[in-house]
């Protein structure tokens, strides 16, 4: 039996013919059994993985994935014997098959011993090449798949550069070059694959183009991050220039297993990057996980402490921009932080808190893994305060913040932490978390109306940002400024709604390059629609809008716009709850408007329950970024649909 997952996910009899493994989620469960390297799966670790929202007969269904899959692996098994290959063990199940007999285990061994035996090259080369596609390319839209997906890249892109790096140090290699070519084609912000594409590109006697492609790499560099090239790129340059003939010349020092930098210096060169946004902010986040997982591979837990901690770069959205990534920064500091156990120390307990705080973003959790975030970050602000640590304290309350969206109508809470924010990162010099504090306070008084207060905070985060390079600053901002036109495009003598509606347009131009999906996917539309309810027009219906994770919310109304009720009617009707997030008010608003609309009773009750303690509030307004209108004129529509008759 051989079973393959890099790529499509597949397996094979010992006679090659292939075993027809049934739908999407047998393959699924087989693969998660493979990402657990036979270690048992429990039945409940399955069903959350499997499902986002299991169905009631969640484990009865997995069971029968289970079974169809125990009859493909093993079809002349008698039916009194017990299954070889995937067993029943305590709560759960485990894969049980030769690591040899599964690719990525045969590769992630291979890798292994090439790191401590240059002579497991061609091992390491012919491991390489079974590589088909993305791992479990098939399994789509599953967190854990993603997570391994992301893990196992970051592993194939450190043997690629393992393998040239042995082949070069041993005197070979000058067939590398289209090779690393595509490499870094493909990863542009690695410094070790440029610096081994001109070792290659020297040693088959090209030296030109050596010298053209480090002055290439140096150029993208300064101009795209403001780096200088690192010793490794200078060295290799140097070298070339002196016209070196020895293997030892074109030598690069390897400073850590799938990473161009050692972790501490990766984590503080992506902690800086992360604040300029765009493709920086993209790769910041990518180099932190890389740097996470580089020191957990060290096996040092004070290291990989400090790491994960070190990181406390000012968060504001409550919607993750790469939600896999998050999670998998959260798992790995949940790991880290049993393994310290309670008497670890406190203050990179309180920094492992805090990230777990700040990573688990409202919108993308469950109810169980919000109680579980805001209990971190209760007890990150707890250690914190006893720590007297001011930096500390700011980045623990940020997690405070995020955790801070249990409900509607809680702008006010979050001004209270925004002020305590701003006044610890005026005395304590702490420049990036003082624009934090003013954009939780723009967005908290926003959201209470009060667009003088609101407008003053955003000039100075506007002044801060110029100090302390942030342009992401600027983008927020002017998103705010189109909210205060939209708002007034409403009062006698204001800007006409064409006026808003360009604003926003403005906006967004500035906000899709910003590196930010998690808060650029249907905002837009969002903000169109809310300009629209405030003039009472219908909601728009151009097709290639993207309403991104506000379509369910949405698509009521704009099947109303085009006339179809009945359709409208069942979309209301699988409406869900909304996340507990910075949208959630809007959210409840475009619910019971649609409801008055339909004269769905039971369903605008239910709207108006959730929406009186955000009755002083501006629906969408918390955001500091668009609005829907004051959340009483939704309240009060809702309230007489729900009691007419």
């Amino acid at each position: 039996m051989r079973i393959d997952v890099l790529g499509a996910v597949r397996a094979f009899r010992d006679d090659g013919s292939p075993v027809d493994l049934g739908g999407p989620r047998h393959r699924e469960v087989l693969a998660r059994f493979v990402a657990a390297e036979g270690r048992m799966v429990t039945t409940d670790t399955l069903v959350d993985d499997l499902w986002t929202d299991p169905p009631v007969r969640a484990v009865g269904a997995l069971r029968t994935f289970v079974a169809a899959l125990r009859r493909a692996l093993e079809p002349d098994r008698p039916p009194r014997d017990p299954p070889r290959v995937i067993v029943t063990e305590g709560p759960g199940y485990a894969l049980r098959l030769p690591r040899e007999d599964v690719d990525v285990h045969r590769f992630q061994d291979t890798l292994a011993r090439a790191r401590r035996d240059p002579h497991a090259v061609t091992d390491l080369g012919a491991a390489l090449a079974t590589w088909r596609g993305p791992a479990y390319a098939d399994v789509t839209g599953s967190a854990w798949a993603q997570r391994e997906r992301t893990r196992l890249e970051d592993l194939r892109l450190e043997a690629v550069e393992l393998r040239a790096r042995i082949l070069l140090d041993t005197g070979g290699g000058a067939d590398l070059v289209a090779d690393l070519g595509a490499h870094v084609a493909e990863q542009p912000w690695r410094e070790p694959g440029w610096e081994l594409l001109a070792s290659a590109l020297y040693r088959a006697g090209r030296r030109a183009d050596a010298l053209a492609t480090l002055r290439r790499a140096r150029t993208m560099l300064r101009e795209q991050l403001g780096l200088d090239p690192g010793p490794g790129l200078q060295r290799v340059e140097t070298d070339i220039l002196r016209g070196a003939e020895s293997p030892e010349a074109a030598r690069v020092t390897w400073t850590g297993h799938g990473v161009r930098l050692g972790p501490r210096t990766t984590v503080d060169l992506a902690r800086t990057l992360a604040l300029a946004g765009g493709d920086a902010l993209v790769h910041s986040r990518r180099d932190r996980l890389a740097a996470i997982q580089a020191a957990e591979r060290t096996g040092d837990l004070f290291l990989t402490a400090r790491i994960i901690g070190a990181y406390d770069v000012p968060a504001l959205w409550s919607r993750a921009d790469d939600p896999e990534q998050s999670r998998a920064v959260v798992a790995a500091a949940e790991r880290t932080l049993t393994a310290l156990g309670p008497d670890g120390p406190a203050d990179l307990s309180a920094r492992l808190l805090a990230t777990i705080a700040t990573e688990s973003r409202s919108a993308d959790l469950s109810w169980t893994e919000l109680k579980r975030a805001r209990q971190a970050a209760g007890r990150a602000e707890e250690l914190a305060r006893d720590l007297a640590d001011p930096a500390l304290l700011a980045f623990a309350l940020n997690g405070v913040f995020l955790q801070s969206f249990t409900g509607p109508g809680l702008a006010a809470a979050r001004d209270s932490i925004g002020v305590e924010i701003l006044d610890l990162a005026t005395r304590h010099e702490l420049p990036s978390f003082a624009v934090l504090g003013r954009l939780v306070r723009l967005q908290s008084a926003s959201a209470l109306g009060d667009l003088r207060a609101a407008a003053s905070h955003a000039r100075a985060a506007d002044r801060l940002a110029a100090t302390t390079e942030a342009p992401l600053v600027p983008v927020l901002t002017e998103w705010f400024r189109a909210r205060v036109t939209a708002a007034r495009s409403t009062e006698p003598g204001g800007p006409t709604a064409a006026t808003a509606a360009a604003h926003y347009r403005a906006a967004e131009d500035a906000l899709r390059t910003a590196g930010m999906p998690g808060l650029h996917r249907g905002l837009f539309p969002l903000a169109l629609l809310g300009l629209r309810l405030l003039h009472d027009r219908p909601a728009p219906t151009d097709p290639d809008l993207d309403w991104g994770p506000y379509r369910p919310w949405a698509r009521p109304l704009v099947l109303l716009a085009q006339d179809r009720e009945e359709e409208a009617r069942t979309a209301l009707a699988a409406v869900p709850e909304p996340p507990r997030d910075h949208m959630q008010e809007a959210m409840w608003c475009l619910t019971a408007r649609a409801a008055v609309r339909l004269d769905e009773r039971k369903t605008a009750a239910h709207a108006a329950a959730a929406l009186r303690e955000a009755r002083a509030e501006h629906a969408g307004a918390g955001s500091g970024l668009l609005t829907l209108g004051p959340v009483s004129r939704y309240l009060a529509e809702a309230e007489a649909c729900a009691g007419a008759g």
